[in-house]
């Protein structure tokens, strides 16, 4: 499968859980969250130190979603990266997104080992459809630069 065709498989269920959703609303993970939102996603929020983020369930870890979701994006530090992964690995979980910054080459080892269908050093801000503001125009910078997934 090509890369455009794992972004597009995984965001077409609109339908995941987000680990590293911040409490607090400027930082990354809960932009991705409520960008998602927006966007009509369901989406399952995971920090281990809130309850709730603007009313919604937030689960203390990925063995607590209480539905089935097939797919996982990552915006955790570093350090956690490897873990979550193998949180979702326990949990059955195949298709995971990590956000630029995020990866190591120890997280993208295991999820490789475990036949994870893998993204990453893609930001899923270029592809949650409809992309607005500067989203638009880095997509339509890494076409022009043939970066763009194929």
């Amino acid at each position: 499968m090509t890369k455009l065709a794992m972004v597009q498989s995984f965001l077409e269920p609109k339908k995941l859980a987000i680990a590293g959703v911040s409490r607090n609303p400027k930082k990354f993970g809960r932009v991705v969250y409520e960008h998602l939102k927006k966007r009509e996603f369901q989406v399952f929020a995971i920090n281990p130190n809130v309850d709730s983020i603007n009313g919604d369930p937030c689960y203390k870890t990925i063995a607590d979603i209480p539905e089935e979701v097939y797919n996982l994006y990552i915006v955790t530090p570093k350090v956690q990266t490897k873990n979550v992964i193998q949180a979702a690995i326990d949990r059955g979980i195949k298709n995971i997104w990590i956000q630029q910054s995020s990866e190591t080459t120890e997280a993208i080892e295991l999820a490789e080992q475990n036949d994870v269908n893998l993204i990453y050093k893609e930001c899923i801000f270029k592809f949650a459809e409809p992309v607005t503001g500067p989203h638009k125009f880095h997509s339509l910078i890494s076409k022009i630069f043939g970066t763009y997934p194929k």
